[in-house]
């Protein structure tokens, strides 16, 4: 007699897969800017291909508590505290050994035994690395033997941050402008040693890519990709409901959103407040501008003294301050890549008056629900229009659907990596 046989049901918690080293210069969640909305969505893609080890820092105290949670993604995390102070003052020793200031600022010797002895414990052959400042933990060192080359390292440079200081310089004199074209040039020569070296290098666009390529030896450019941002439809979705907010106002606004103490954030708030503002208020003087995001820096909150103007610091959440405003801003005249904050008020089907920077990836076309300009006074004609009336059809979240989905954009990112051979 034979038994028939019973179908195994595996828990696939149980199932081990290939082990892959993942190192960022910031803890990948939650989710709540730019860089950790990106580097949280791809590594929750990698953990479902790989065991990820997970090394990071924590620069904010507040996100300490998030570490439990990505224990759902990771086999391990290692992470460190990073005081900015002391971060800084290794960075000026930079100038000391003829690096760029972010190499020194994001090294830390406990980061690097962890990593090699991460390595070689769980034979990882698999690396990501997100930001360029944490590829010296894997790269190959002149006259040192060359332990890394056997891996495939993969580095999401996300965007060209050198050509971000490039930009800061510009605008800039005296030390200040010697200072970030110092950074530019030590950074750029840095970008291109990690691209030689790394199996590819990712940028979040088909424009920012292009614009390493070009800068690259004919060899090495066929190894330079876009990969492309997402937003996460369901959560920035007008049809859920929102938690309630205080500080939401309640007369008509215009709404910023954004990380307060980055640079590019502080600079687009300030050349709004300063060349569109008051054209704003002369013709709306009960109008608000609300400034959103966590960190504000000195001249961020300063700006809340201004007639009109609200700035709230971190909230909890962060969509009715875009779901109940009149028309979303980014007047953004310093950036790089993909603009987070246009995508989620785009998926949030509000309007949008936008810059070219800010626009620039996204490529959505000008319509009544996305005005792109670079002019403050056609800036504020813009902002005054959809404060008097709102678009009668707005196609911006299914611009969003169509193109931005993450499960869309972040489909090649395997691609990058060798599929394991079975035996």
């Amino acid at each position: 007699m034979t038994l028939a046989s019973q179908p195994v049901q595996l828990d696939v918690s149980l199932i081990k897969k290939e082990p892959l080293l993942f190192l960022c210069h910031r803890i990948p969640f939650p989710p709540n800017k730019g860089d950790k909305i990106r580097s949280f969505n791809i590594l929750k893609k990698l953990s479902e291909h790989y065991d990820v080890h997970l090394g990071c820092f924590i620069d904010d105290p507040f996100d300490k508590q998030y570490v439990a949670t990505l224990a759902k993604y990771c086999v391990a995390v290692f992470h460190l505290d990073q005081h900015k102070i002391l971060a800084k003052i290794k960075g000026l020793t930079g100038f000391i050994t003829n690096q760029p200031i972010t190499l020194p600022y994001y090294f830390d010797k406990r980061m690097q035994q962890w990593t090699n002895r991460t390595l070689t414990e769980h034979n990882i052959s698999k690396v990501f690395i997100y930001s360029s400042s944490m590829a010296q933990y894997v790269q190959s060192k002149p006259g040192k033997d060359d332990e890394y080359q056997v891996l495939e390292r993969v580095i999401d440079f996300v965007d060209v941050d050198s050509d971000k200081w490039r930009q800061y310089a510009n605008k800039k004199t005296g030390i200040a402008k010697w200072f970030f074209n110092r950074e530019y040039k030590l950074l750029a020569k840095e970008e291109n040693s990690i691209s030689a070296q790394f199996t590819h290098s990712l940028f979040v666009s088909a424009d920012e890519a292009q614009l390493f390529r070009d800068s690259q030896p004919q060899a090495q450019q066929a190894k330079v990709h876009g990969l492309l941002n997402g937003v996460d439809v369901i959560f920035f979705n007008p049809a859920v409901t929102f938690s309630e907010e205080s500080l939401v106002p309640q007369v008509p606004f215009i709404s910023f959103t954004g990380a307060m103490d980055y640079w590019a954030n502080v600079d687009a708030v300030l050349w709004f407040v300063e060349h569109v503002w008051p054209s704003i208020l002369a013709k709306q003087p009960d109008a608000i501008f609300c400034i959103v995001g966590g960190n504000p820096s000195s001249e961020v909150s300063a700006l809340a003294k201004k007639k009109g103007i609200v700035v709230t610091g971190r909230v909890h959440d962060v969509r009715p301050f875009i779901e109940q405003a009149q028309c979303v801003v980014a007047p953004l005249q310093i950036a790089r890549g993909i603009q987070n904050k246009v995508l989620e008020a785009m998926s949030l089907n509000k309007a949008i008056v936008v810059t070219t920077m800010a626009m620039a990836g996204i490529n959505a076309q000008q319509s009544d629900g996305v005005i792109i300009t670079d002019d403050s006074n056609a800036y504020a004609q813009a902002c005054l229009a959809l404060l008097d009336e709102q678009p009668k059809v707005l196609t911006n979240r299914q611009w969003i659907l169509d193109h931005f989905t993450w499960q869309q954009t972040l489909q090649p990112l395997m691609n990058y990596f060798t599929a394991k051979e079975s035996h």
